[in-house]
């Protein structure tokens, strides 16, 4: 017993050593730099829209009353504005489905290299178009800058996810969720008055867009390529051992390429799949469901509890001029909810963060509909719809904000991968725009009572995950796939991947033994 004891305490001991060797600077860097170039503007852009508004509006009657020699009509400076806002999601939509045709020539790397490119013409055409006197180059660098988030959304992940071992798969997946959040903050702040929020100065709030791009392009060049690009898309071995050591920072990688190797040859021969394939696909039918259900809750979930705090904020005593500072309140809890998930995220697992994310926030929600609707009725209830507020956005952090980026990538293999995050993407930017059109009317109509379809939403997708999703924590692809097989009611073929198509189905030849078993 207790020579047992001791080889379990040095196993213990040698397993703690490894995760601390794991732990390399490159690994780092290329989490952080990917991220800063990446999902921190899509974050940034998210919010950085919102305090210039009523300058950019009167930058729109300029325009319009220059060339035309009469102001513009309500109706009409309504609708550019709204354009203003909601094609980023148009551009997030057609840089989902460019992802694929990218990386498939490019990698995951070089594709977040070329992405740049759209963040740095966005910022010049949105930073330049007051000079110009022009309001298409707003909304055209609006749209240029959504293509920019659509394709980060997807290549970065996919990057994280490929350079990471599968202890710390979940910890620097996260990232992408932290950048967001800490670009909605960084948006927040620089639209102060005392920074960039001003008449003057508001186009510098879009031209800042220049220095995480041009960060990400003269940094990420230095780091290697993903290792399992190089040696299933590139077959270069050892390129792939090379990328490996740089970002685990060891010699030993025997362990990690053994398990790399083994899923390389189950993919020998085969080609990337399509959408089309992806869908009809029986062998990740369930995980491209649970995907879709986490990612359009994702965006449906309620988030534009935004357009609420201002009157909430008011409600509570808080004055007009002080309201732009509270609200920085809440990009500060985003931020330190999300880094909470990351640090967690691998002793807790994505299962508990992803229910308890979107069961807490059902339960807050219900809670607000019920303060917003008696807030009348004593003080101190507009503070406790404020409390809600906050309770909400730490719910949202802490798990819905980022494990559905990080399941895509666990759940689908390196072939299917770019297919399933055009679903995934396409199926978020859709739901991202479904609900910029819908809410105002659904406020309009229901009031505060709006909150609880977000409250039902939420409870839904909870209730759906209770059922069907399997905890992926320190899981190999095939050990999830595994714990899918039993509800998808198909169990991938020995020697090839859950749903690949080959090149040549000539080379696949059963082993005589297993098909005479299987056939017993």
């Amino acid at each position: 017993m207790k020579l047992r004891e001791k080889d379990s305490a040095d196993n213990k001991g040698s397993n703690l050593e490894k995760k601390k060797l794991d732990w390399s600077c490159s690994l780092i860097v290329a989490s952080l730099v990917g991220a800063f170039g990446s999902s921190f503007l899509y974050g940034y852009n998210l919010s950085v829209v919102n305090a210039p508004t009523p300058y950019i509006k009167a930058f729109y009657n300029e325009s319009w009353e220059r060339r035309h020699g009469h102001p513009i009509d309500s109706d009409t400076l309504t609708l550019l504005s709204s354009v203003t806002v909601s094609i980023f999601a148009i551009g997030g939509l057609v840089g989902t489905f460019l992802v694929k045709v990218i990386g498939k020539f490019l990698g995951r790397k070089n594709t977040l290299l070329v992405n740049n490119g759209f963040g740095v013409s966005a910022a010049l055409l949105m930073a330049c178009s007051l000079p110009a006197g022009a309001l298409e180059m707003l909304i055209v660098g609006r749209f240029i800058m959504g293509v920019d988030g659509g394709i980060a959304l997807s290549a970065l992940p996919m990057y994280v996810s490929e350079i990471s071992p599968k202890e710390m798969r979940g910890s620097l997946g996260q990232v992408t969720a932290i950048f967001i959040c800490v670009g909605v903050f960084a948006g927040q702040l620089l639209g102060l008055p005392e920074l960039l929020g001003k008449e003057s100065t508001w186009p510098y709030l879009f031209g800042v867009i220049v220095i995480p791009a041009l960060v990400q392009l003269v940094s990420l060049p230095f780091l290697p390529q993903s290792p399992h690009y190089l040696l299933f898309e590139k077959h270069d071995q050892e390129g792939a051992e090379k990328a490996f050591r740089t970002f685990l920072g060891k010699e030993d990688i025997s362990c990690e390429m053994e398990e790399v190797l083994a899923e390389s040859r189950m993919q020998r021969n085969i080609r990337l799949v399509s959408v089309l394939e992806l869908l009809r696909s029986p062998f990740v039918r369930w995980q491209l469901i649970t995907v879709v259900i986490s990612m359009a809750c994702y965006q449906l979930c309620g988030l534009n509890i935004w357009f609420y705090t201002n009157s909430i904020f008011g409600k509570a005593g808080i004055t007009p001029e002080k309201i732009p500072y509270i609200t920085l309140s809440t990009g500060g809890i985003e931020t330190l909810a999300s880094i909470f998930s990351g640090l967690v995220i691998e002793r807790v697992g994505r299962r508990p963060l992803l229910i308890g994310g979107f069961g807490l926030m059902a339960l807050f929600f219900g809670i607000l509909t019920i303060t917003l609707t008696l807030q009348d009725h004593a003080p101190w209830i507009p503070y406790l719809s404020i409390m809600c507020i906050l309770a909400i956005i730490a719910a949202f952090c802490s798990g819905p904000g980022g494990i559905p980026f990080i399941l895509t990538s666990e759940f689908f293999q390196q072939a299917e991968r770019p297919a399933a995050f055009t679903v995934v993407g396409t199926v978020n930017w859709l739901s991202n725009f479904a609900i910029g059109l819908l809410f105002p009317f659904i406020q309009q109509s229901l009031d505060t009572y709006c909150f609880l379809v977000f409250a039902a939403i939420c409870f839904t997708g909870a209730l759906y995950l209770y059922f069907v999703l399997p905890e992926t924590k320190n899981r190999t692809h095939a050990e999830i796939s595994q714990a899918f097989a039993k509800r998808n009611k198909a169990y991938p073929p020995e020697g090839r991947t859950d749903s690949a198509v080959t090149d040549d189905k000539t080379n696949i030849r059963p082993e005589p033994d297993s098909s005479s078993a299987l056939e017993n």
